[in-house]
């Protein structure tokens, strides 16, 4: 999965949008105005939310994935996008970020997002 690839994905997500407010080498990805994603636009990798267990179960079986560079290591994972992974296992990462950022807004503005779908 290249960078269009992982751009187009995320974007696909209902109220998701994109913004570059770390500088212009980090695309960053939110929805209600939390980050679910960050990627570093050279395509190499990106940062995903998780839950904890989940984050740690996912190290241990992928060496591709990894604690959250310069994020709280304890919910966040750094995935490389060298080719290990499938595009599937990928997007269910993906998946799973948005989804854990969803259930963190409030009720209303979550129902505003589902209501999008």
């Amino acid at each position: 999965m290249n960078i269009e690839e992982l751009r187009d994905y995320c974007l696909t997500k209902p109220a998701a949008d994109e913004s570059f407010p770390f500088g212009d080498d980090t695309l960053v990805f939110k929805i209600g105005g939390k980050i679910f994603l960050l990627a570093g636009i050279d395509g190499n990798s990106f940062n995903a939310k998780c839950d904890p267990e989940l984050a740690v179960e996912l190290r241990e079986q992928h060496p591709e994935v990894q604690p959250g560079y310069h994020m709280n290591k304890t919910h966040w994972n750094t995935v490389q996008m060298d080719g290990s992974l499938t595009i599937k296992q990928i997007h269910q990462m993906i998946d799973h970020s948005y989804e854990l950022i969803l259930k963190s807004l409030p009720k209303k503005q979550q129902a505003e997002i589902v209501s999008e779908k």
